[in-house]
Order: C-alpha cells, then structure tokens, then sequence
C-alpha cells in the first residue's frame, strides 16, 4: 500500500481536499477490505435500515425481519433484559423491545450485535479484550452522557460502541497489528493513527469508518469514527463536524480515560494531551469528573 495519509494527519485544507483525499482513501481501504475478507453488510441491515427510514416505518415488519435471524433475536433480548437497561418489565419479544427501546435504539443495538457477530470472540487471541473494552467504553459513556447536559444518551453509546470497529478489522487483517490499548506507551508520544499509517499504510479510524459507511450508519457516527483520534482538527474546526458531535467524541475520550484507570491500570494514551480539552467540551473539570468515577467505574462492571 502506499500510505496515502488520511485527514487526521494531514494541515488544514479546504474541504474539497479532505474530500477528495476521503476518496483517495475509500479506494484505499476497499483494497484492504477485499485482501482480508471485510464483513459485507448483511442483508438482514440492510433491509432493517431501509424500513426504518420511511416515514412510516412498519413496526410488525420490522419484528418479523429481526425475529426470523433465530440467534440475532436471541441476542437482542438478552441485551435489552441485561441489568445495564434496567427495564421494569422484561421484554418478551422483538415488537416489545421496539416498543420499550424505541426504534432507533433497537435498530443500533441490532446493528452492533451484527457487528460482533461479523468479528466473533473465537476469530482471534485478542478479539475477546477489544469486545471487553468496547463495550466497557459504551457502559461508561452512556453513563457519564446522563450527567452531561445537550448529549444524546442513545447516540453517545451507539458512537461508543463503533468509535474502534476499525481495530478488529486491523486485527483481523494484520497478525502482527497491536490495538491502541494494547500498547499505551507505544509510538513515542505520536497519534496512533500516524503510528499505524506507518506500519500497515492505513490506519483504525479511517478502516472503521470505511465500515460504518458501508454498514449504513448514520453519517454523524461515521464522521466520529473518522475523527475521533484527531483532536487538533477539533479545536481548529478542520474536521467540520457539528459541535455535538465533537463533544460525543470528547465523551467517549473520557469514558476511556475512566476504563484505562479503573479497569485496566494504565494511562489513556491520549488523556495526558487531549483530557482537558475534552472536560471544557462537556462543560466539566476534574472535580466534577471525579465525583462521578464510583458510578463509571460501577457501570464498567455491568454486562449489557
């Protein structure tokens, strides 16, 4: 490959060069795809995505295309009766869920269980801690996103959930690739993106986004997933994304600054630098987040 650099390393330019070179890059990471066998959307999202966006979408169809994928279903319910929702009463089936979730939760949850179905525990040594940690990253920003004011809880966790879908595409593509929280201290201080540009010619967070593109995600998390390592390009508005967008992007920043912490003993890699940038986006400082760390922390312990 020949390391075209992707967005997040390069000077402020005018948008129709971040966008070409978004195309120059989508070319990139198509080859990539197709040499480790990327997951394909599976039909069941597309169909799904496609009632969803009428204006008015059949609710009875939408539990009859779920519930007819026997194992996805089963997932779905068991997520939705975990302690981490704390429903008054459970659901019994697809049309219940829609009906106590809402339709765009259900249709995220749906889309992120798919996601690990594509990527399962079994596929590699590794697998099982990404899924861990990203689902400990989700927890803790649904959590803190209920103390924050202007965030949308449902977002933050769908955000949260796919800011790293590039890493187990990287790990599923590159035997000798080392996730980000793998490997804390690695690349002298540089982006990881730049590190791992280095190294394999193209990097997480422009792989996941290549996938939550193709996967239909909503625009607005695609974007995140591009962008949520280059911190710079927030604060100079280079990445021009909406505001809310780079304080979900700040929110998860300091959901992984709690889970590096409290979970894992370590330093987010990124926190020395970009924390306090992150703390002024939400509108709160330190002592404000260390109030809230025994209810992060308690959220990490929960399985969703």
């Amino acid at each position: 490959m020949n390391g075209i650099k992707a967005p997040l390393n390069q000077p402020a330019q005018a948008g129709g060069a971040v966008q070409t070179d978004l195309d120059a890059l989508s070319r990139e990471a198509e080859g990539v795809a197709r040499s480790i066998g990327f997951p394909p959307c599976p039909a069941i999202l597309t169909k799904l995505v496609r009632e969803t966006r009428n204006d008015d979408p059949d609710f009875a169809k939408l539990g009859e295309l779920i519930s007819g994928d026997v194992s996805l279903a089963a997932a779905l319910l068991k997520t939705v009766n975990s302690p981490f929702y704390s429903l008054r009463s459970k659901a019994t089936s697809i049309r219940t869920a829609l009906a106590l979730l809402g339709l765009r939760n259900v249709t995220n949850l749906v889309t992120g269980l798919l996601l690990r179905q594509a990527f399962p525990v079994g596929a590699g040594a590794g697998m099982e801690e990404f899924w861990e940690y990203s689902s400990g990253i989700a927890r803790a920003s649904s959590c803190l996103a209920r103390h924050v004011r202007g965030v949308d809880g449902e977002l933050a966790y769908t955000f949260a959930v796919f800011r790293d879908c590039g890493i187990p595409a990287m790990m599923s593509g590159f035997t000798d690739y080392l996730p980000p929280y793998a490997a804390r201290n690695a690349g002298d201080g540089r982006p990881v993106t730049e590190v791992e540009e280095e190294a394999f010619g193209i990097h997480h967070a422009f792989m996941g986004y290549y996938l939550a593109k193709e996967w239909l995600l909503p625009d607005p998390v695609c974007q995140m997933v591009l962008w949520h390592h280059d911190f710079p390009a927030l604060r100079d508005g280079r990445a021009d994304i909406p505001a809310s967008c780079a304080r979900l992007i700040s929110l998860a920043l300091v959901a992984d600054h709690v889970y590096a912490a409290h979970h894992m003993g370590v330093a987010c890699h990124e926190w020395s630098e970009h924390g306090e940038y992150a703390l002024d986006a939400l509108g709160i400082d330190a002592t404000d987040l260390e109030k809230l760390e025994p209810e992060l922390t308690a959220a990490l312990q929960e399985k969703a």
